[in-house]
């Protein structure tokens, strides 16, 4: 999952870059709101962490540039705590608000709890790439000619975050946080999701796999 880290202490922006890569995400980084912008028109990231007092524009124009065209998880982090900041943050459009100082322990808490909020907060009732069908009201998965095949919620959620960000590899820790969440989730329970997962669509016979194995990394939805 790609993260977009702005931050203008680099010392600190290496220290978040260190964490999250750890983590298992892929890092850019800028160190102005000017930077931000054109780095995120070019690799649309998956996930940003903001600093409000970045130099031109600061960190609020950026989130609001942002949030007339996307949606993409949005987390503040600054030294700006006043209840003030936090309801404008917030108002225009941010996922979370963290206060610095912080650790990097609660840090990984608040990313995956906004990342499962934005997992499961599905306002579509389906979502489809090509022939592939997922219906998450009903929980049922289609492809071309065959009949719907029922999902667990787990699978659900599995099935609608590599949808999501076709064409990308999601990291085996992106998925258990969006799925079950760091404290729950494990890589071995996620390795059994997908070998269930495998046997229920090749009852449907398919002519091609939809999900692919990139080993020591994750997974990808393929087209």
């Amino acid at each position: 999952m790609k993260t977009l880290i702005v931050e203008d202490d680099r010392t600190l922006a290496d220290i978040l870059a260190f964490t999250f890569v750890r983590e298992g995400f892929e890092v850019i980084q800028a160190h102005s709101g000017k930077d931000a912008l054109n780095i995120w028109d070019e690799v649309l990231p998956d996930l940003m962490i903001l600093d409000v007092n970045i130099p031109h524009p600061d960190g609020f124009s950026v989130c609001e540039i942002i949030r007339k065209k996307w949606e993409t998880p949005i987390i503040f982090l600054t030294v700006r705590g006043d209840e003030e900041d936090v309801i404008r943050g917030l108002d225009i459009g941010a996922d979370d608000y963290i206060s610095k100082p912080f650790s990097p322990k609660q840090l990984m808490a608040r990313v995956e709890a906004v990342l499962r909020r934005s997992c499961t907060n599905i306002e579509k009732k389906f979502f489809q790439i090509g022939a592939v069908y997922l219906d998450l009201e009903k929980k049922t998965l289609s492809l071309p000619g065959k009949m719907p095949l029922t999902l667990s919620q787990s699978e659900c959620h599995f099935i609608h975050c590599i949808m999501r960000y076709s064409g990308q590899v999601v990291t085996s820790q992106t998925l258990i946080n969006c799925i079950w969440g760091s404290e729950i989730g494990n890589k071995e329970m996620l390795r059994q999701l997908v070998y269930r997962l495998r046997k229920k669509i090749d009852t449907l016979e398919s002519d091609r796999p939809i999900i692919e194995t990139v080993t020591g990394v994750g997974y990808c939805f393929v087209q």
